[in-house]
């Protein structure tokens, strides 16, 4: 089983909980759905969680919500902990670029942040 937790800036901020307000009702229920299959399943099917290729260890969980397609970026800090840096609705077939720079720079801070507060 993992464990997914949200990014928080240094100043409290949530960007993934500031995605998850955009959405409507049914759109957050569906991407609730998917990240308790993802916390629950030892073997999540690949058309909801997958590893970016030459991305620094950077996830992309993906959610379908009718019409509209949203993805969540995140990483793993150990075996089991999965923490999102941020979510948006995808327009075109690539994640875009400065999505995967950010999820970067968060992994960098939060990775940066831990070790200072072992």
């Amino acid at each position: 089983m993992r464990q997914i937790n949200f990014y928080r800036t240094q100043s409290g901020h949530c960007p993934v909980e500031d995605f998850l307000d955009s959405l409507t009702g049914k759109q957050a229920q569906k991407v609730a759905w998917v990240l308790q299959l993802i916390e629950d399943l030892d073997h999540v099917p690949r058309q909801y969680f997958k590893k970016l290729v030459n991305t620094e260890g950077i996830w992309e969980i993906r959610v379908q919500a009718g019409r509209n397609i949203f993805r969540l970026l995140g990483f793993f800090d150990g075996d089991k902990l999965l923490i999102l840096t941020s979510g948006f609705a995808k327009k075109t077939q690539k994640t875009p670029r400065q999505e995967i720079v950010t999820a970067k720079k968060r992994k960098r801070n939060y990775l940066n942040w831990r070790q200072n507060n072992e």
